[in-house]
């Protein structure tokens, strides 16, 4: 089963990213939990960069580099374990390329770039007040990010809504909800899905 977790910076994606790998792990399904952008290859490392404000890119290139991020991602990590019988989580994939970038990049080039790319079993999007986004994130203590802006976020929101119209098997989110709230709800519906 390939499983990913969407929604606004500070939404909560990551943290259930990883109580979903360990309730799977310790129901016996192998699991392998990862992220895009990847922090471990030359692409990735570039998009953390640019993300970082440390140098800038177009925005078409910035897209291009997480299309090539995405194809390296799936041919060395997630194909070869949906192959090998794990479960795959993804925090982040397909649709935050569309919904990010389709702020300042037309949304069909964008799916045009990504058409080929294997669509999640599942997708869990975490909807969350930008706002309260925001007041999580600077709760972290970590500077903000290109796209960590109340404005940016309400837009991305936006496309989000959208995405979830038109792609199959997203199940939307109340992140306002406490963390085992919504740890039990993504279980069930997991559950549901495996057996």
């Amino acid at each position: 089963m390939f499983i990913a977790f969407e929604g606004l910076d500070g939404s909560g994606s990551s943290t259930q990213s990883r109580l979903l790998a360990d309730r799977l792990e310790k129901n016996g399904m192998p699991t392998l939990l990862t992220k895009e952008p990847t922090s471990d290859t030359p692409i990735g490392k570039m998009i953390r960069e640019i993300l970082q404000h440390k140098w800038s890119a177009s925005p078409e290139g910035l897209q291009l580099l997480f299309s090539a991020d995405r194809a390296e991602h799936l041919k060395n990590e997630i194909e070869p374990a949906l192959e090998g019988g794990q479960a795959v989580i993804t925090d982040r994939y397909l649709f935050s390329t569309l919904a990010y970038g389709g702020m300042n990049v037309d949304m069909e080039w964008l799916k045009g770039l990504n058409k080929n790319f294997r669509l999640p079993d599942i997708t869990f999007l975490f909807k969350l007040d930008p706002e309260e986004c925001i007041e999580r994130i600077a709760g972290r203590g970590s500077h903000f990010e290109l796209f960590e802006r109340t404005d940016k976020l309400a837009k991305i929101w936006e496309n989000y809504e959208r995405i979830a119209e038109e792609f199959p098997n997203i199940q939307v989110i109340d992140a306002s909800k406490s963390i085992e709230e919504i740890s039990e709800e993504i279980w069930n519906l997991v559950r549901d899905a495996l057996y």
